[in-house]
């Protein structure tokens, strides 16, 4: 089901005064690996927003399930689909020594073209058509 996946390694200054994962750090891999998605999908939120195009998240909800700890890896991955005028990319990270599940989240986000909420971007649209595709081979 999960269409895309990027290895990352924690790293110490990530980490609160337990020795584990912060959880504001989260949103941070999730956010990565969704733009490292979209570059690798030769789509540039620069180039989005020169042309008045900006992709925001509209809702964030994140499942802990697991704790990462200084130096563990883990892999992050998403798949996308369309709800509406949604974009909504679940997503999950889990730990590469045990394949623990760490967290589990799903984000929406919306286009605003010119400060207008728009129904539609053909970019990201491309992309849930690709993720679906990708998921019936899989």
């Amino acid at each position: 089901m999960f269409i895309y996946e990027l290895e990352m390694k924690v790293r110490d200054y990530e980490l609160d005064l337990q020795g584990i994962v912060n959880n504001s750090v989260y949103q941070n891999y999730l956010e990565h690996t969704r733009h490292e998605f979209l570059l690798e999908n030769k789509v540039s939120f620069e180039e989005l927003h020169l042309r008045g195009i900006d992709a925001v998240v509209a809702r964030i909800e994140m499942a802990f399930k697991a704790s990462l700890r200084s130096g563990d890896s883990f892999v992050s991955r998403l798949y996308v689909k369309k709800e509406g005028v949604k974009y909504v990319f679940h997503q999950e990270i889990r730990r590469k020594t045990d394949n623990l599940l760490c967290i589990k989240a799903r984000v929406d986000t919306v286009a605003v073209i010119n400060g207008k909420l728009a129904s539609a971007l053909p970019e990201f649209d491309e992309l849930v058509e690709k993720s679906a595709k990708k998921a019936e081979t899989l």
